[in-house]
């Protein structure tokens, strides 16, 4: 499910994806550095699965990356979760924060949310700690969370963030 409001940030634009995305999407997952990370290649089906929203990261009028969200509506456990992706190029600037901030003051402000989840590999040192300057906090590692491309398991580090502890 693609849609929703342009977003903008310091230095970041987040707009709705659109089809015409998946190629940039794909090649910046492709990258090896990139791939270690994130699990599937990134395909068509991506951009419309159902109850994701996706968002294309703009810097300078490019393509950067993605954020998407996806949120749990039942009403006793309602919070969204976030997944992004930063082409290595623009890595390493604090572009990757300033999206997650950006979509957090949604998620928040305006999808009514109180609490936001990321869950990046546990090993993620450098995604880890990108999170925690936005205000994520570890809450524990899930244990053989998720496939990786080498078909073998991996642990992941379940991160959350309230409402009032956005950095």
């Amino acid at each position: 499910m693609t849609g929703g409001p342009v977003l903008r940030g310091e230095n970041v634009v987040l707009r709705p994806a659109t089809i015409d995305d998946v190629p940039k999407f794909a090649a910046i997952i492709a990258r090896p550095e990139v791939a270690r990370w994130w699990g599937s290649p990134f395909t068509a089906a991506d951009i419309a699965a159902d109850g994701e929203v996706v968002f294309a990261i703009e810097v300078d009028g490019h393509v950067a990356g993605l954020v998407q969200y996806f949120e749990e509506n039942e009403p006793d456990y309602r919070h969204a979760g976030i997944d992004i992706v930063l082409a290595p190029a623009h890595q390493g600037r604090g572009l990757g924060a300033d999206a997650l901030r950006t979509l957090a003051r949604h998620l928040f402000q305006d999808r009514g949310h109180h609490r936001l989840t990321i869950d990046p590999a546990a090993d993620n040192a450098r995604a880890i700690a990108s999170y925690a300057k936005v205000g994520f906090r570890p809450v524990g590692v899930m244990r053989q969370y998720e496939r990786g491309r080498d078909g073998t398991w991996h642990d992941g580090l379940l991160m959350d963030l309230l409402r009032g502890e956005l950095r």
